[in-house]
């Protein structure tokens, strides 16, 4: 990670917005390399949905040049779990995401935005093919 986006280091939690709807977290491994995940209740169909997910990511700060921020590209590969039922019927869908986005850095300001598409390959119950996407904000915490 350049010095300048040096605040974006350590752990950051926000929320997002999408295809999941709820909390994120990401957390900086190395300059270009981070761990994120993101938690989420929503209604599924009938039914209620418990939805989390989990990625590495890889970050690319040279693609794009904003003179007052940072806006890395990032890729990766992580696991989705999907729960929902109701008190007569469960249903797991587990399966691998590849995200891809970007992320707007604010200068000095410990705080992210980003934008990402994943598609999705589900191995349980079947195997089907759908995307996740979403926007979202995040702080940093050092």
């Amino acid at each position: 990670m350049p010095p300048r986006w040096q605040s974006h280091r350590g752990f950051g939690l926000g929320i997002i917005v999408g295809d999941p709807s709820g909390l994120s977290a990401k957390s900086w491994l190395s300059d270009n390399t981070a761990v994120d995940a993101a938690a989420a209740w929503s209604v599924w169909g009938n039914y209620q949905a418990i939805y989390v997910h989990a990625d590495f990511l890889l970050h690319n700060f040279g693609l794009f040049k904003v003179s007052s921020a940072g806006l890395p590209l990032y890729y990766g590969v992580g696991g989705r779990i999907k729960l929902a039922g109701d008190e007569n019927h469960q249903h797991e869908r587990i399966g691998v995401r590849v995200p891809v986005g970007t992320s707007y850095l604010f200068g000095e300001y410990p705080i992210n935005l980003l934008l990402e598409v994943a598609p999705l390959l589900e191995l349980v119950p079947s195997t089907t093919f759908g995307w996740n996407s979403g926007i979202g904000a995040e702080c940093y915490f050092r």
